[in-house]
């Protein structure tokens, strides 16, 4: 298992750049985390509690900010959790894949979170990826992740706007993860390292999908329209 942790899935079976298997795990590690990102909980949720499909409510996002403002809280917390832990599950398949480059686990959140905006299984309407994107930067690089979330809660406590607090931290993203170290498991205490290439134009992309899904948002915004955040239940 620790020779595992060390070298990955293919360091330990000897694949290097080049190699057919290597670029079978990047298509692996490109796959499995669409199809995992692919599992709106919003919709999975909105369904197996109200026998509804939250999609036709509000802003028509499958997204836990659409979950509280239509089902409350508790849908919301378990739509918000579900999208966390796919985004967990799909950044560590790339770490364990190929921990010594970062780049699969960044790729490897990409795409679960361009499942999660356009899942195969919903007819590739999804939400917008803010929950999903919270959970892979969590494993991606944590300072990172205390950072932007600190920004977000102030955000949103100040300006009562999620999509707000959601953009400005998409944007910030790569930037922070072009000047913050990560901790690499290519030795035995772990290392301190840069972000490699792939990583930085994942990173780019991660922050422009959520941007370019909240563009509507952005507009609202400008325009003052868009609606704050609220914790109360919608009445029936």
């Amino acid at each position: 298992m620790e020779e595992l942790l060390m070298k990955g899935l293919i360091g330990k079976l000897g694949f290097e750049w080049g190699d057919p298997v290597f670029f079978l795990a990047m298509v692996f590690c490109i796959v499995v985390p669409y199809l995992l990102g692919s599992v709106n909980f919003a919709v999975v949720f909105s369904k197996a509690m109200h026998h509804d499909d939250v999609r036709t409510h509000g802003s028509g996002n499958a997204g836990s900010t659409n979950m509280l403002r239509t089902y409350g809280i508790k849908a919301a917390a378990l739509t918000f959790a579900g999208d966390i832990l796919k985004g967990v599950i799909s950044t560590l398949l790339g770490f364990l894949i190929l921990p010594y480059y970062t780049g699969f686990a960044y790729i490897s959140a990409l795409a679960c979170m361009l499942g999660h905006a356009f899942p195969i299984y919903y007819g590739f309407k999804g939400g917008k990826c803010v929950a999903t994107f919270a959970g892979a930067l969590l494993v991606l690089n944590p300072l990172v992740w205390i950072l932007l979330l600190l920004v977000f809660v102030l955000v949103v406590y100040i300006s009562r706007y999620v999509s707000l607090g959601s953009v400005i931290c998409a944007a910030a993203f790569p930037i922070l993860s072009n000047m913050m170290p990560i901790i690499t498991l290519t030795t035995e205490n772990g290392a301190v390292g840069a972000v490699p290439p792939a990583g930085i134009i994942a990173a780019v992309l991660m922050g422009v999908l959520i941007i370019v899904l909240h563009r509507q948002n952005i507009v609202r915004l400008w325009q003052g329209k868009e609606s704050k955040i609220s914790f109360k239940k919608k009445k029936s």
